[in-house]
């Protein structure tokens, strides 16, 4: 196939976007600041809704959907919300177009069409969702309300790239209500619990869990938390978020319920959600200048298999052979891709599924059948070695286990190195622009600080680790008083 992208090194940001583009599984549409994720993309994006689906249903969630519109009266009905998304946010003004009497076969906005109350197209959905929930809930009995539902929003995005940062993009979001603050609050870290286990187990991506700052919080929570991931090119990636919001959305959409006693009471409430974002994250935590890296349990194909032949007579021996082979791995859960085509030389396809990646190849020829054995080369290591043909149902499940594992393991190791402590805004400074990576350091806990060095440095505070030990010391700023460190780093 040749070179088909540019190396990390060189030019990370080009890397990314080329390689989201060639491996197919993105582009750009015709709408700015939009995408198409193709369908191996996409592909990808329905194994990560399956395994995190399947997670929120174990835990008592149940999906619904609510409208993309929001009328503009209640979208500001929570003013923090409203005022944190106000710039991000679409209107639509008018409800029907007309004939431009001046340009044939053109439309403009029919002027007598103007909506009485205009619709934000909804950057996030409390705003919708707690002006039904106060329809659903009465009683002490409705309570908790577990809710999640899969949807797209658009955020007006102005610098947009691919699956990282884009005005439309797909998303779940979860919205619950309870009956005390104690129970949100075991929900919003029950929920983050989740996505950190998703995140490892299933994207073999190590997250740091923890406690946002009051600058990075989400607008209208109590308190926000978050999984943290780190790239390859030592920037931080926000991967997932869980909100406690208190009774603020309840208040504002006078959400109440009647408790035993008949005494009315405001709900108690959390948000949380991941979006496509991830699929970013995925290609920048693992991926080489050879392509995707896909940890097995989020590649579309586990399997390839590439025959070797010169006739169509020693095709169709190994095309017989391998269909016993696909027969067993498919019964073993496998997703399995015989490519056969002859339009093709075998070293463009170990190319092509390298680049699109493939988590094992199998090549198979006439030499391979009269011994009894197979190629199995692993995409992680680029390692190559030699199976039995007999061997291939048993060891190529135990094979994706331990591929799972190493990229799982390599990015532990790469995320562990790239956590740096400093103890003064020189050194702080040194290591982000030298190495990267989080920077573990002591703040003061003023706005004003963390405002400051975001502006000098372009680093923000990424969380308060929920692991960080009480530690006394100084900002690295200011001086003053600290009690324990928080991370630090540039991020997307």
């Amino acid at each position: 196939m040749g070179k088909e992208i540019p190396s990390r090194s060189e030019d990370y940001s080009l890397w990314y976007n080329e390689l989201v583009k060639k491996a197919d599984l993105a582009e750009h549409s015709d709408v700015r600041g939009c995408m198409v994720i193709k369908p191996y993309g996409y592909s990808i994006w329905e194994k990560m809704q399956q395994a995190l689906d399947g997670m929120f249903k174990e835990t008592g969630h149940v999906n619904a959907y609510f409208p993309l519109f929001v009328p503009k009266s209640m979208f500001e009905a929570e003013e923090q919300n409203a005022e944190g998304f106000a710039k991000e946010c679409a209107i639509v003004t008018h409800y029907r177009l007309k004939n431009d009497p001046e340009k044939k076969g053109k439309l403009i906005v029919d002027p007598d069409a103007k909506l009485e109350e205009e619709l934000v197209v909804r950057p996030t959905s409390e705003a919708i969702i707690w002006s039904t929930y106060k329809k659903w809930i009465q009683s002490y009995r409705d309570l908790p309300l577990l809710i999640n539902q899969w949807a797209n929003v658009v955020r007006w995005e102005m610098r947009t790239r691919l699956f990282l940062r884009t005005a439309e993009f797909l998303w779940q979001e979860g919205h619950t209500a309870h009956a005390n603050a104690d129970e949100a609050v075991k929900e919003t870290k029950q929920m983050l619990d989740v996505y950190a286990t998703f995140a490892e187990q299933y994207m073999a991506m190590p997250v740091i869990k923890g406690k946002k700052s009051e600058g990075e919080k989400f607008p209208g929570a109590i308190d926000t938390y978050c999984i943290e991931g780190m790239m390859q090119d030592g920037k931080a990636l926000q991967a997932g978020t869980s909100h406690f919001l208190g009774q603020n959305f309840a208040k504002a959409f006078n959400v109440q319920y009647a408790g035993k006693d008949g005494k009315l009471e405001y709900v108690w409430g959390t948000s949380w959600g991941v979006s496509t974002r991830l699929m970013g994250a995925l290609i920048m935590a693992h991926s080489d200048d050879d392509g995707l890296v896909l940890p097995p349990k989020l590649a579309p194909i586990h399997v390839v298999i590439v025959p070797i032949f010169r006739t169509d007579e020693e095709l169709a021996k190994v095309s017989d052979k391998v269909s016993t082979i696909v027969k067993t791995l498919r019964e073993k859960g496998l997703s399995v891709k015989f490519d056969n085509r002859d339009t093709h030389k075998p070293g463009f396809k170990f190319a092509e599924w390298e680049l699109k990646g493939v988590p094992v190849r199998l090549a198979i020829g006439p030499r391979d059948l009269e011994n009894g054995t197979v190629e199995v080369a692993r995409r992680d290591t680029k390692e190559k070695q030699v199976m039995k043909l007999d061997d291939v149902a048993s060891l190529i499940p135990e094979l994706l286990n331990t591929i799972q594992e190493n990229i799982y393991n390599r990015a532990l190791t790469f995320r562990n190195s790239m956590i740096t402590t400093v103890n003064s805004f020189e050194e702080f400074k040194k290591v982000l622009d030298e190495k990267g990576g989080f920077v573990s350091a002591h703040w003061d806990g003023t706005a004003e600080t963390e405002a400051f060095i975001k502006d000098q440095t372009k680093a923000t505070i990424r969380c308060i680790p929920l692991d960080a030990a009480e530690e006394s010391g100084s900002c690295i700023y200011s001086g003053k008083p600290s009690g324990r460190r928080v991370l630090f780093a540039r991020a997307y």
